[in-house]
């Protein structure tokens, strides 16, 4: 049985959201393949591929244990953020959303 999976994306900045991710959020690389970088979040393992379209649909959720990691994440991507924090009782869920610098949406939250 497969132990993980990795969700691609297509890029047209491959180097500038390598940065982003590793930089900002926190994220290691797993895997550098040249036009296509590999990284992980905890058991979270999702890459970017330098193509001639890029894809920005869908959106990209980093999970913590806490309010207060979420609460300290908001602090540190407050530039990028769309949203404030907050409780959402549907799923019960704390987060915010924010955008990469390609646009793509992400999220930062914690399971209630």
């Amino acid at each position: 049985m497969p132990k993980s999976g990795i969700v691609f994306l297509k890029t047209h900045a491959l180097e500038e959201l390598k940065e982003f991710y590793i930089d900002r959020i926190g994220c290691k690389m797993w895997m550098d393949q040249g036009d296509c970088a590999i990284l992980s979040h905890g058991e979270f393992l999702f890459g970017f591929c330098t193509r001639e379209k890029r894809e920005t649909d869908g959106m990209i959720t980093f999970v913590y244990d806490s309010r207060e990691e979420v609460d300290e994440m908001f602090i540190k991507m407050k530039d990028i953020s769309t949203s404030e924090p907050y409780y959402n009782p549907k799923y019960p869920i704390y987060h915010f959303f924010g955008k990469d610098p390609e646009g793509r949406a992400i999220e930062f939250q914690v399971f209630l």
